[in-house]
């Protein structure tokens, strides 16, 4: 079965790549170059190149082979195809001696940019068979050159004393201090490096009131020591300009319709918003319904202090992310044009639009778990609901799933009973402020917490499932969200409350009882679980990121998280319900549920790091690390069913349905859920190679990836038996032994990237399963799973 399901899909991958390739070769046979040679170019090497890595190199030359399969050496699957058919696969690469020479060039330059200044570049061509070639460039990469020190001249004065040294102290060359304008570096010659600095430069300038200085305004001379030619000395020549200040500002918000008929205007001058005699011009439409105050707000500098290139730009930052308007335009002019700077004082202009402030989305959606079934959802939206960009968003939704009997017996044959029709619903409601609030306010001055939104949610859920009814939930969370910059990203969750009214299904509980006995740990175990809860969190999680979030081909992404969990609950049954005593549960407010609510406090951390490492052009290598760790605390002995982790799935460790691992040695196929842990480690890597370029217009990539990890009880998790035995031992981690619980799948799979949409199949076996008599190597079966976007 898996030989005809991988020969499908080998097939398939030949037969769309034939069809593109032959499109891509009557475009070439049209603008086919006329110096061309008929030899074909099989193997590109490089020679000599002991400090440059051969996938750097080829990176920079446009001279190559056909594309090769998995990176195979000389395996060109699509050029054979076409040699067969002469009209289906991947036309020849031809020779082009022009291409070649101008490869030598770009060799050249980038050994001359990191620092090997007399480095030469050739070329050997040979004709191994006929019309076949070896194209190997010889590389001389002669002596590396170092950066001795650096100087700065022109640099002007600053009325603050500390500036400027600690400008030239931050620099990532300078080192030990010879004077004061001159540093020692003592490393590689890099022109990036250097480049680098001279925008670092500019940059402390235009925020320091320089508003006119440009890249020519700030030029690198480098010298050779006599005595040493590879010893070099740079001295940056600045020429500054002089001082500006910010002139008049002037805001026109224009509302969602085209015509502009501004019939509202306010003239503001003096502190807070202004110095000296300058003034903020702000005319708007009434049909923007915004308040003045939001405009002012936003600002970041005020008319009249010194030029602040950083201010401005974040300023205009500060209008798009309220999320309620675009900018139709913006500059240092009073009607947006260049900058003039033979003026001292530089106006600003900002021209807004506001959106429709109303909108409503419709839904509808299919779903697929245990039957077949449907939902719709509908969501209401209002973008400025009071004229500050508060943002209102309530929406409902709604599914139901029918599940024959015939597959409720082949879930587990203890299920009784016709057919089941399950049904959930929610209501939600989300309401966001474009700033911080108590107890934050005074942080919306600063720079690093300007671009900050509050955020409140409240929903109502009821649902019926498979397992288990959800009588209600009622979830409330308070968040703040600062974006520091564009990698890095604070989110602090204050509040977070849920209360959680569940019991087992009438089927899941009798199947309980068939497949235990009611006194067993099992039966017990889980109906502790799903006992009505309360729960609260106070988190904060740092996120930090420099790569593309759809595609993930480069840079890294990394998130880490502390939580302290159930002392909202703890205080109340502590100070209210039962004053000086602890009953370990509450009442349930406003009668949500009709039972008691149990709660527990704990605390919880995560740390999240992916790597992504660019093999060649089309090809890259991902990593992921995760750990997670949670600890109940103060007399509660097990943590929240909703705050536990669990392992297996798609878009975790793939080969194990979703979270049906662990905890540890527990894996018993076919029997209830299992309930998580609150230990998690998890390793995962992925290579992914595209295979085809732009068919049916995406690209489809292949991938080999491996996962590994599990989820265990904790230490402090105990559940006693009638003889005070743990029960919870066979599941808890412990250090010589946890290893030999890891489970691990390894397969194939594909993706299909349309650059905003990635759709992943993946084919999965499990190399070490945790199953009663199965290990390494012992189960053949072949997993399925399917995902949006790249599985991390």
């Amino acid at each position: 079965m898996f030989q005809r399901v991988v020969s499908t899909i080998v097939l398939g991958m030949l037969l769309a790549c034939s069809v593109l390739v032959a499109e891509l070769r009557a475009q070439n046979l049209q603008a086919e170059q006329p110096d061309t040679t008929d030899n074909v170019v099989r193997v590109i090497r490089f020679v000599g190149n002991d400090n440059v890595k051969d996938n750097t190199l080829a990176t920079l030359i446009r001279t190559h082979t056909n594309r090769e399969f998995l990176g195979i050496p000389r395996f060109t699957p699509w050029y054979f195809i076409w040699k067969l058919t002469k009209r289906f696969g991947e036309p020849p690469a031809y020779l082009v001696p022009q291409t070649v020479s101008t490869d030598m060039e770009r060799i050249r330059r980038y050994y001359e940019s990191v620092g090997y200044l007399e480095a030469s570049v050739d070329t050997n061509i040979v004709e191994f068979s006929p019309d076949k070639v070896e194209v190997s460039f010889l590389i001389d990469e002669g002596q590396r050159s170092y950066v001795q020190t650096i100087s700065y001249s022109g640099m002007p004065s600053f009325p603050d004393q500390e500036l400027l040294p600690d400008f030239y102290m931050d620099s990532e060359l300078t080192r030990r201090q010879r004077n004061d304008t001159t540093f020692t570096v003592n490393r590689p010659f890099s022109e990036n490096a250097l480049n680098n600095e001279r925008n670092r430069i500019i940059n402390f300038l235009k925020n320091n009131g320089y508003a006119s200085i440009q890249r020519d305004s700030v030029l690198a001379q480098i010298k050779r020591d006599p005595a040493d030619r590879h010893q070099l000395d740079v001295l940056f020549y600045i020429n500054p300009g002089r001082i500006y200040y910010f002139d008049d500002l002037y805001i026109n918000l224009q509302g969602p319709d085209t015509e502009t008929n501004y019939d509202q205007a306010d003239t503001l001058n003096g502190p807070p918003l202004t110095t000296s005699d300058k003034k903020i011009y702000i005319q708007k439409e009434q049909e923007a319904q915004t308040r003045f105050s939001l405009l002012t707000d936003q600002l970041l500098f005020k008319p009249g202090d010194v030029f602040n290139n950083n201010r401005y730009v974040r300023t205009v930052n500060e209008f798009q992310n309220l999320g309620m308007l675009n900018i139709r335009e913006f500059g240092l002019s009073r009607d947006g044009s260049l900058p003039d700077y033979s003026q001292q004082d530089i106006p600003v202009l900002f021209s807004l639009q506001t959106l429709p402030k109303h909108s409503f989305n419709f839904n509808l959606f299919g779903l697929r778990r245990y039957g077949f079934g449907s939902g719709a959802g509908v969501t209401y939206t209002n973008n400025n609901l009071f004229g500050k960009a508060e943002n209102l968003q309530v929406s409902l939704n709604g599914s139901f799933e029918y599940v024959g009997s015939e597959t409720l017996q082949n879930l587990d044959t203890t299920f009784g009973g016709g057919d089941q029709l399950f049904r959930s619903y929610e209501v939600r409601g989300d309401y966001s402020l474009p700033r911080l609030i108590f107890p934050f306010t005074a942080l919306n001055d600063d720079l690093f917490f300007s671009n900050s939104r509050t955020q409140y949610s409240l929903s109502l859920a009821r649902s019926n499932q498979l397992y288990f009814d959800v009588n209600s939930d009622v979830r409330f969370n308070l968040r703040y969200v600062v974006n520091h910059s564009d990698r890095f990203t604070s989110f602090l969750d204050l509040i977070e409350l849920d209360v959680l009214d569940s019991d087992p299904s009438a089927q899941f509980r009798q199947s309980l009882i068939q497949q235990f006995d009611t006194t067993s740990f099992e039966y017990r175990r889980l109906l502790e679980d799903f006992r009505p809860q309360v729960s609260s969190i106070l988190r904060y999680t740092f996120r930090s990121q420099n790569t593309d979030l759809i595609q993930r081909d480069h840079g890294y992404y990394s998130e880490y998280s502390a939580a302290l969990g159930g002392n909202i609950p703890y205080l109340v049954d502590r100070h209210i319900v039962t004053p000086d005593t602890v009953e370990g549960n509450l009442p349930s407010p406003a009668r949500i549920s009709n039972n008691s609510l149990s709660y527990s406090r704990f605390f919880k951390f995560t740390a999240d790091y992916r790597r992504y490492i660019p093999l060649s052009n089309n090809a890259v290598f991902a990593y992921r690390g995760f750990a997670g760790y949670a600890q109940p605390f103060g007399g509660s002995n097990t943590i929240p069913l909703n705050q536990r982790f669990f392992a297996g799935g798609s878009n975790d460790i793939r080969g194990w349905d979703f979270n049906s691992l662990g905890p540890g040695g527990i894996a018993v196929e076919g029997t209830p859920p299992v309930v998580g842990g609150e230990i998690k480690l998890i390793g995962q890597a992925e290579v992914r190679q595209t295979l085809i370029s732009n068919f049916l217009s995406a690209d489809w990539i292949g991938g080999l990836f491996t996962d590994a990890g599990n989820v265990w009880y904790g230490p402090r998790n105990s559940f006693r038996g009638d003889q005070s035995q743990d029960l919870l031992n066979e599941g808890k981690f412990y250090a010589d032994e946890f290893y030999k619980q890891i489970a691990v799948g390894s397969g194939v799979g594909l993706r299909l990237d349309w650059e905003y949409l990635i759709v992943r199949f993946d084919f999965a076996f499990r190399v070490h399963d945790l199953a009663p008599n199965e290990g390494w190597f012992t189960n053949k079966k072949l997993y399925f799973s399917f995902g949006i976007g790249h599985s991390f």
